[in-house]
């Protein structure tokens, strides 16, 4: 039976609001803190194509550390963040990872960024710290003393793919997304879940990222194939162009659509005249009518008023990593790589978006399906406690 080290739904709204004393400070963090503050890597996205998630990013990792600090911080030491850009290109991330670790001595590392980032910091890193990966991702990756706290393909797709079948009323899939591993990844695992369902994909398209795609030609194909269902895995930009380019071609009224990384700030782009029965999988949605969520949202507001970064899944989890490392080493009593990785394995913690457990280094979570409603999400579907099907010893 799974070990439960919790920090309980009182204690995380207790908890933001002690954390509004401190968060008004900035978390970059203060030399008031003493010497022997437990210092934290955080990688987010300073700049590059994600740079839009990167003040919320900041925002969430910041009550994050300001929260736990609140409770007397990990191993009865305050925590210091020490921010770096997760938006250059994977060797100088890399470059990045090993200063924190032998300039700034860092003692964990936390990161929201893409694949090939991840894989760059792994390859420096080696296991010697924990390293909290938070973000959506493909999964299949055991690299030791890494720890997965984002969706994976089987989360967003498994419980989701039948309530598309039921709500459009057929099963042939058209699969949209872009040539990187992510999406391909997805994809693979989408027709295993497909078949199942004893439906098809009657065809699927890809298109290089960062070039300026509008998808003329494949939403054409769509008109003409009449798929029930449209599963797309396109992130940023693309996901904004193609959807506009299919309310375009007045398909929306027909044919349904799910994305697996579509989130607030990619919806408000895409815009309410596209959103029509468009939809998304995801493992957290900021308006989440949750205790939790509330709190955590309230915390921001308090201190940036109208001007809160919005959040979103990929930042969100940044706030998780620090609640998880906390969880973690309650039990562990170090952050030594044998000791935190037994520590870990059953580790439950409570988020913004729920509880989450940790099973052999990926995160079992809520699962939400929401339907857009012009520019935002309302949640029409919640999955409990969805398995990874991911396992690492």
């Amino acid at each position: 039976m799974p070990t439960s080290i919790k920090m309980t739904r009182r204690d995380l709204v207790r908890a933001a609001g002690a954390a509004a004393l401190a968060i008004g400070a900035p978390a970059i963090i203060r030399p008031a803190l003493a010497a022997d503050a437990l210092k934290i890597g955080v990688l987010v996205a300073d700049s590059g194509p994600a740079a839009l998630f990167g003040p919320a990013q900041r925002a969430a990792a910041e009550l994050g550390a300001a929260t736990i600090n609140a409770k007397g911080g990990i191993l009865g030491r305050q925590v210091e963040i020490i921010f770096a850009d997760a938006g250059a290109s994977p060797a100088e991330v890399a470059k990045s990872a090993v200063k924190l670790m032998l300039s700034d001595k860092v003692e964990m590392i936390f990161g929201s960024h893409d694949s090939a980032v991840r894989q760059g910091v792994e390859n420096v890193v080696k296991g010697k710290i924990p390293y909290i990966y938070t973000p959506v991702f493909e999964g299949d990756d055991c690299s030791s003393n890494v720890y997965f706290l984002g969706e994976v393909p089987e989360q967003e797709l498994q419980k989701t793919l039948p309530k598309m079948v039921e709500l459009a009323k057929g099963k042939t899939f058209y699969l949209v997304g872009n040539d990187y591993v992510w999406a391909r990844t997805t994809n693979d695992k989408a027709k295993k879940y497909i078949a199942d369902l004893g439906g098809t994909v009657v065809a699927e398209d890809y298109y290089p990222l960062g070039a300026p795609n509008k998808f003329e030609n494949t939403v054409a194909k769509i008109k003409s194939a009449k798929p029930a269902i449209v599963l797309q895995t396109l992130v940023g930009g693309d996901n904004v162009n193609f959807n506009r380019t299919f309310a375009d071609f007045n398909l929306s009224d027909d044919i349904l659509r799910l994305s697996c990384l579509l989130e607030e700030n990619t919806l408000i782009g895409i815009g309410k005249d596209a959103s029509k029965n468009l939809y998304s999988s995801l493992g957290y949605f900021a308006d989440l009518d949750l205790p939790e969520n509330k709190a955590f949202i309230g915390e921001l507001t308090k201190k940036y008023g109208d001007k809160a970064p919005q959040q979103c899944t990929i930042s969100k989890g940044l706030y998780d990593a620090f609640v998880f490392a906390a969880a973690v080493t309650t039990k562990s009593k170090s952050l030594a790589a044998k000791d935190f990785a037994a520590a870990a394995d059953g580790v439950q913690f409570e988020t913004p978006s729920g509880s989450m457990t940790m099973m052999h280094r990926h995160t079992a979570k809520n699962i939400f399906l929401a339907r857009c409603e012009g520019t935002k999400f309302t949640v029409i579907d919640t999955f409990a406690a969805v398995p990874t099907q991911q396992s690492c010893t």
